[in-house]
């Protein structure tokens, strides 16, 4: 058992590991100096490394080797434990601290989109809810497949598919009430990269922040529609709500926007790609 340190004991000086990369002298399958377990074990117990080079340290007594002065193989093995566990105070990040692991197949499904004409940046998908990822699962519902139903309470796009099934996406919706659509529509219009220029109400209610753009802003990386739009109609008129990706993927699953239903711009490629002009869409509200 190793001794605790005496209550009484000096105040020791910093612990000196960086003296590890100096003490090997050579490979584990060779003979390792011993200061390296020493300079370890003094950091453990609490004792000078400085006053203990004598023998008074117990890491000393116990790895010291009667005939070589030197830490053998089967010993250095035997105090290995010892090694690790005291690395793990020297601060540096381990890969306990680097957050939680994600499924390659999610990594892959956010990351950097190819083949478009504007870089499309992977999303760290860790600081996304779970819930709102990208999903097929079952879906119990009379709408014909193609239908689009936004469950817009639970933040959730859902694309009817054949056998009780659908796509399930994350979406982030109106701020309040007043500014989410309800009710039925259809896709009226499909476009990449589109442009956008902010209603005459947004410029209203927020000058300071759209008024700059009332002429409208190119399609590119900075703009807030993303990589995809897909248009609103409805009884042949463009009702200005917009299904679309997002400069600010964090805000999935929140209510954030003006009015219109954003996706996670990975999402929206996707569900473009699997939506057909005039597909009906059901907008639910609480």
């Amino acid at each position: 058992m190793i001794p605790p340190r005496p209550v009484n004991a000096k105040p020791r000086p910093p612990c000196n590991t960086g003296a590890l990369t100096k003490a090997c002298n050579g490979p584990i399958a060779g003979r390792c100096g011993f200061p390296a377990i020493a300079v370890i074990g003094c950091c453990i117990l609490g004792e000078d490394h400085t006053t203990a080079q004598g023998g008074g340290c117990a890491i000393h007594r116990y790895f010291k080797s009667e005939n070589s002065g030197v830490i053998t193989r089967r010993i250095f093995m035997a105090g290995l434990p010892l090694l690790l566990a005291a690395c793990t105070t020297t601060g540096r990040t381990r890969i306990s601290d680097q957050g939680p692991r994600i499924d390659p197949y999610y990594a892959a499904l956010y990351g950097p989109a190819v083949g478009e004409p504007f870089p499309v940046e992977a999303v760290d998908v860790r600081r996304v809810d779970p819930q709102v990822w990208r999903r097929e699962e079952d879906y119990q519902t009379t709408y014909a497949p193609g239908t689009i139903v936004v469950d817009t309470p639970a933040h959730h796009l859902y694309l009817v598919m054949p056998g009780g099934r659908a796509m399930r996406y994350g979406v982030g919706v109106g701020k309040d009430e007043a500014l989410q659509f309800k009710g039925n529509a259809s896709i009226g219009r499909k476009a990449e990269w589109p442009g956008w220029t902010p209603t005459a109400n947004m410029i209203r209610r927020d000058p300071d922040r759209y008024a700059s753009f009332a002429s409208g802003l190119p399609g590119g990386p900075g703009n807030p529609l993303g990589p995809r739009a897909l248009y609103l109609y409805r009884n042949g008129q463009d009702t200005h709500f917009r299904l679309h990706g997002t400069v600010e993927p964090y805000t999935i699953g929140t209510n954030v926007s003006s009015g219109c239903i954003r996706l996670m711009n990975q999402d929206i490629i996707d569900l473009y790609g699997r939506v057909n002009t005039g597909a009906r869409v059901i907008v639910l509200q609480a």
